[in-house]
């Protein structure tokens, strides 16, 4: 077990690397100069001389190239540079907003999990019944149900029909902790919500798959209780798929949390990348998706090294 895991920690740096190359030029590609945004914004005419001071003073005279070796050498120091815009390091700006986001998706993914595999489950046991069949219209409708309509519908149709509407001041998790909850539950609900049909239906097809099997049928000749059929024997082997399939959703998960937080004026990492794309902060959007990339790839080490506890033949590699 220690030997995989050391392969696959070693894995990660060359994904890694390749993955802030091609961030980083791609930031670069994207139509529109910072530079004259900065020269409107400013209202400073944009002649050659401010221009070329400007360009100087951020480091864009150099070819890209070096501009690239350089953020490494810095990334390798733990300095991922400073917005252009504000002059403040990005590792402060994303510090101050990770954890905004990181709740987020945790309390998303619980909920996803809370509900995908108690009804996967059941809609497994009780195959072609009526809950079976109610199970399965619900995790179709999710699917084919986005979560930036469905957190549009929140916010939009309970303030129409009753006045009220979630709350959008944000209060931070150490100032109030119960009022950081409420705000971020109903998010959370609508991203956990949207994730979890998907979970739901693999959740059902391989309880299905395993209940078939044949040691399962001895467990029940052996007149063990279903209770314990299910919760010792099927369902620790038809958790591996549902678990590789948990950390496929990592991408989705950001990328949802990015489009709910600029829905729910929630402060954290999706508002900090929209605005810096916007105002082509390149140190910003770069920091900020090698920070994801990072995440996901983490997130898939863990889901791997998982399997090392679910079958015994990944531990003896």
């Amino acid at each position: 077990m220690h030997a995989y895991f050391v392969r696959r920690v070693l894995s990660l740096l060359p994904t890694l690397l390749i993955a802030s190359l091609i961030v980083f030029v791609s930031i670069r590609l994207i139509p529109g100069d910072v530079i004259d945004l900065m020269l409107s914004n400013n209202d400073i005419a944009a002649d050659t001389k401010s221009r070329e001071q400007i360009v100087v003073a951020l480091g864009l005279d150099k070819p890209m190239w070096q501009q690239y070796l350089v953020w490494l050498k810095g990334l390798l120091q733990g300095d991922l540079g400073e917005s252009l815009w504000q002059s403040v390091p990005v590792v402060d700006l994303i510090a101050e907003r990770l954890p905004v986001t990181f709740e987020l998706g945790l309390i998303a993914l619980v909920v996803s999990l809370t509900m995908a595999l108690p009804i996967g489950i059941y809609s497994a046991i009780r195959q072609d019944t009526a809950g079976d069949y109610i199970s399965r219209s619900i995790s179709i409708l999710l699917l084919a149900v986005p979560s930036f309509w469905l957190g549009t519908m929140v916010v939009v149709f309970p303030s129409i029909w009753w006045g009220w509407s979630p709350p959008m001041d944000y209060v931070a998790f150490s100032d109030d902790p119960w009022q950081n909850l409420k705000q971020m539950l109903v998010p959370s609900i609508v991203l956990g919500t949207s994730l979890s049909a998907i979970t739901m239906r693999m959740t059902r097809t391989m309880m299905l798959e395993v209940l078939r099997q044949d040691y399962i049928r001895t467990a029940q000749a052996k007149g063990l209780g279903e209770r314990t059929i299910v919760l010792r024997h099927a369902l620790r082997n038809a958790l591996i798929p549902v678990i590789t399939l948990i950390g496929l959703q990592a991408p989705l998960l950001v990328g949802g949390a990015i489009i709910i937080e600029q829905i729910f004026v929630i402060p954290g990492m999706g508002m900090l990348l929209l605005d810096a794309v916007s105002q082509r902060d390149y140190p910003i959007v770069t920091g900020v998706f090698l920070l994801v990339g990072v995440a996901v790839l983490f997130i898939n080490l863990v889901v791997d090294l998982s399997y090392g506890l679910l079958d015994p033949k990944v531990r003896s590699r």
